[in-house]
């Protein structure tokens, strides 16, 4: 008989959990609540499908040297709300990392922005080898959470990146992408893009060439930041369960990142997942109209100033006079109950966005505190199981999915 060995990251979980004050204070039933999440992280493993830590190291000219990811990087330069102490705090066993690449950049110039934020992946994740590895597949994640340590995954937003070449979009994949958020807060070429005015009215023909090409690689299509068109026709185009890696239920938040009741039951048809994020703005009706009078002001200072330092100085103070209304755990656990209702409980799961957004959501500040959210679903009557779906079973159901439907489609036609 084989003994599953115990992860040191859910003993440094169970420690914080004893020793923090929160905690001290919290009922028998929360602190019951807590051991039992903490037992199905570690069957299970957490996955979050989106992190934009790679852009924070971009801000300071990709220098693997400007923060120390073994401690607490919560303070200067970037005050990261992410690094592997609170990581394993927060039982986390999969990280999507995000290779991020802005709208505004034209096609050669994307794509070697992409390339130098696989790069930087790359380098993170053998810097910190003893903590984390880079995963390919769904097994992946599983033998990497297994041994301790947590599975690094890569996936690209913003499909403009490929510049129109289902070749690069192949490269990509073969530097270990595993999902392609199909635009941006921009329409490229061939999608249109939520909050952006729309040249296609969805995808192109070429647009559906991507979606065919992604199904091939056994690579996930990522409908965040896309229109409701887009949802649509890709949902029909789509060979393999589809995902959204960080949007919530826009019948809780009237945001157009967020997606619509009846294209989630179009999900559930196709098997797809639903990963609820955690920027405010997606959150609650308040908060998204401040999200959207920040997005307006950060235009009108960008037609003022031509030095993006500038800019962001002048947004800055806009923000101290205009401070956003609180967003709160109880909103994220509502988005995942809707999600649940609407969906099911087999098609949602995690994707914070954080290291993306400005702002914090009250009791989810960082990448420790995923087990307070899971917490407060089995308060609301969802079972262990339940949990374990969402914390990140249904993500390795749908990759697993996604790499079947892959291995078919190679065997019947070439790229």
């Amino acid at each position: 008989m084989s003994i599953t060995p115990f992860p040191f990251w859910v003993l440094a979980g169970i420690l914080l959990c004893m020793n923090a004050p929160a905690q001290s204070a919290e009922s028998p039933e929360g602190v019951a609540r807590l051991a039992e999440v903490r037992d199905v992280l570690r069957r299970t493993p957490l996955i979050d499908g989106h992190n934009d830590l790679p852009w924070q190291y971009r801000k300071f000219t990709n220098n693997l040297d400007a923060f120390n990811l073994r401690g607490d990087a919560s303070g200067p330069p970037a005050n990261l709300v992410t690094d592997f102490p609170r990581l394993r705090q927060g039982g986390v066993g999969g990280q999507f990392w995000a290779v991020y690449v802005p709208g505004t950049l034209p096609g050669p110039e994307a794509v070697q922005t992409a390339l130098e934020q696989f790069d930087m992946v790359h380098r993170m994740v053998r810097r910190y080898s003893d903590a984390t590895e880079l995963a390919l597949t769904a097994a992946d994640i599983r033998r990497i959470h297994h041994e301790g340590r947590l599975a690094s995954l890569i996936g690209v937003e913003g499909g403009h990146a490929i510049n129109n070449s289902l070749a690069v979009l192949r490269m990509f994949h073969s530097l270990g992408a595993r999902y392609l958020t199909l635009t941006h807060v921009k329409n490229n070429d061939w999608a249109d893009a939520a909050g952006d005015v729309a040249r296609h009215h969805g995808l192109t023909a070429f647009g559906g060439d991507v979606i065919r090409e992604l199904n091939r690689l056994g690579m996930m299509v990522d409908l965040s930041h896309v229109t409701d068109d887009v949802m649509r026709q890709a949902l029909q185009i789509s060979q393999a369960p589809v995902v959204f890696t960080h949007s919530s239920a826009r019948a809780l938040c009237d945001h157009l990142r967020n997606v619509p009741d009846d294209i989630l039951r179009q999900v559930k048809l196709n098997k797809g997942l639903v990963m609820v994020c955690f920027l405010p703005g997606y959150l609650n009706n308040a908060s998204a109209a401040h999200f959207n009078a920040a997005v307006t002001e950060r235009a009108r200072l960008t037609r003022e100033f031509s030095d993006s330092a500038k800019v962001e100085q002048e947004l800055e103070k806009w923000r101290a006079l205009h401070p956003s209304p609180k967003a709160t755990i109880q909103d994220v656990a509502d988005h995942l109950d809707h999600l649940c209702k609407v969906v099911g409980v087999d098609h949602v799961g995690i994707g914070s966005d954080f290291e993306g957004f400005h702002g914090s959501v009250e009791g989810l500040e960082d990448v420790s505190k995923y087990p307070m959210l899971l917490a407060e679903m089995l308060r609301r009557g969802y079972t262990p199981a339940d949990i374990e779906k969402i914390a990140g079973g249904n993500m390795l159901r749908v990759f697993a999915e996604v790499e079947i439907v892959g291995k078919r489609l190679q065997a019947a036609r070439t790229p």
